[in-house]
């Protein structure tokens, strides 16, 4: 995929303002739309927009399907009279900074759950028949998905694996007898999705008619308690029971000594094979309908993945083994023509990782906060850029640059300022400058180095699986300078 020149701004709908717990779909995403064209920019770059998982991480979904229903905005449902407005009187303990996943996620869903039973009890002919249709068109992973939720929503805590009554083997009387009794909780989860997918359609293009383009993230891999994973075992490495018997994770880094153990179950790579690959066909065929370009998570793993085995509690223990390499994404480029795919290539980079890349040209990531440790050959300087590339000055997984700064020793500190040629006390200016002047062909910002936040305002940290992804921003600390900086570098460096 070719870029042409552009620069854009991260920032996951949970992080936009809102007066209902959390960023969602509604007003202020358009608002934040129109903020970006005024800014210059044209890219908007997401996080995985599915359902959260352990830890309330978008990287640990129960589907690679589904749409996040806590995203939903509630306003349009009282526009079509499913909510009322006395449903709607803002929780007084919701932080407008902070997304409380424990106290936002069951008053949200009480409210998705008031509005599906009016819907059920009283939508128009137009409605009923709209809501039909699309149960039709994604009928290919919506069953699965509603009665997996709906039988988790039954047994919270419980692994399908434990499931009794056939409905761990899928047994089809079993899972006829489930469909029946959870009608009304499966109706709800559609519902949902429904609602999700209709207004992020509308979002989409209200982005595009402004000249927006959106990246949206893919995660390489999904949760074992997942519905494609209950529907498919035989495309993971499971035991009889249905029980990962190896598991996905990185081995000590940068972020952990122990490394990161992620636990999400491997794919059993040839079962893919021997079916073309129509599985991860239809996964990028359905994420390339929500974004006009898709970072795939740990490209790496298609080249080579840390297998560990399920028993071992870190990733120190582990091995290298082949992925599918380029067969995978020349199958789905088969189906789907040219993919319009960013290569998330950061951690430990093989030459066989860069060659796969390269072979398949999708542009890797860069970032300038990993620039500064004294070495002229660093990837990450910008002399060493290249124009196949997205240029960040840092990720939802590293801290702020303001952060990195404080936290940065003293040699990285002096090598930063003499290669950038600055005193370092506006170190958030320089590297946003030196993102934008940069050879690679798009730049992108996380809106928490916009607005110059700490540490306190990163959005993940790497082998810590609580207390993340719960940033918010407020229409007060964007300043009308923000808007004027990213305008000015847009025009004058060609983006």
């Amino acid at each position: 995929m070719r870029f042409q020149r552009a620069a854009g701004v991260l920032l996951h709908p949970t992080s936009l303002p809102g007066d209902h717990g959390s960023g969602d779909l509604g007003a202020d995403a358009c608002r934040f739309v129109d903020w970006l064209a005024r800014a210059g920019q044209t890219l908007w770059q997401i996080l995985p927009l599915g359902p959260t998982g352990l830890g309330n991480s978008p990287y640990m979904s129960p589907s690679a399907f589904a749409g996040n229903a806590l995203l939903i905005d509630l306003d349009e449902l009282r526009q079509h009279g499913w909510l009322l407005d006395a449903d709607l009187v803002p929780d007084a303990g919701f932080d407008p900074g902070r997304v409380d996943f424990g106290r936002v996620a069951p008053w949200r869903t009480v409210r998705l759950e008031r509005a599906a039973a009016r819907f059920a009890a009283g939508a128009s002919v137009a409605d009923r028949d709209a809501f039909a249709a699309f149960c039709r068109d994604q009928t290919s992973w919506l069953d699965d998905y509603t009665l997996f939720m709906a039988l988790s929503d039954e047994r919270p805590g419980t692994s399908w694996c434990d499931w009794d009554g056939g409905l761990a083997r899928r047994d089809p009387a079993a899972l006829r007898a489930a469909g029946a009794r959870h009608a009304s909780r499966t109706h709800f989860h559609a519902f949902c999705q429904w609602r999700f997918f209709e207004q992020w359609s509308r979002l989409k293009a209200h982005a595009n008619a402004r000249g927006i383009r959106i990246v949206g993230d893919a995660p390489i891999f999904i949760a074992h308690q997942s519905a494609e994973v209950w529907a498919r075992p035989d495309l993971f490495e499971l035991d009889a029971r249905g029980e990962p018997t190896v598991v996905a994770g990185v081995p000590p880094d940068y972020f952990s000594a122990t490394g990161q153990r992620w636990g999400n179950p491997l794919y059993r790579w040839r079962a893919h094979a021997d079916e073309g690959y129509a599985w991860w066909t239809r996964r990028v065929r359905h994420g390339l309908a929500l974004a006009d370009i898709l970072r795939i998570d740990h490209f790496r793993g298609f080249a080579q993945h840390w297998e560990i085995a399920a028993a071992e509690p870190t990733a120190v223990n582990g091995r290298w083994r082949d992925g599918p390499g380029a067969a995978l994404f020349d199958a789905i480029e088969r189906a789907l023509g040219p993919l319009p795919i960013i290569a998330e290539d950061l951690g430990l980079i093989t030459p066989d990782v860069s060659a796969l890349r390269e072979r398949l040209g999708f542009p890797g990531m860069l970032v300038l906060e990993f620039a500064f440790d004294g070495k002229s050959d660093n990837l990450y300087l910008p002399h060493n850029h290249r124009n196949a590339s997205v240029v960040y000055t840092g990720t939802h997984d590293n801290d702020t640059i303001v952060g990195w700064w404080q936290h940065a020793s003293a040699a990285e500190r002096a090598h930063a300022c003499a290669y950038l040629g600055i005193d370092g006390t506006d170190i958030r200016a320089a590297l946003i400058r030196t993102a934008f002047a940069s050879v690679a062909n798009a730049a992108i910002i996380p809106m928490q180095d916009v607005l110059g936040l700490g540490s306190d305002s990163r959005m993940n940290l790497p082998g810590q699986a609580e207390g993340h992804w719960e940033w918010r921003f407020e229409w007060s600390q964007l300043r009308d300078g923000h808007t004027a900086e990213l305008a000015t570098l847009s025009s004058l460096y060609g983006r």
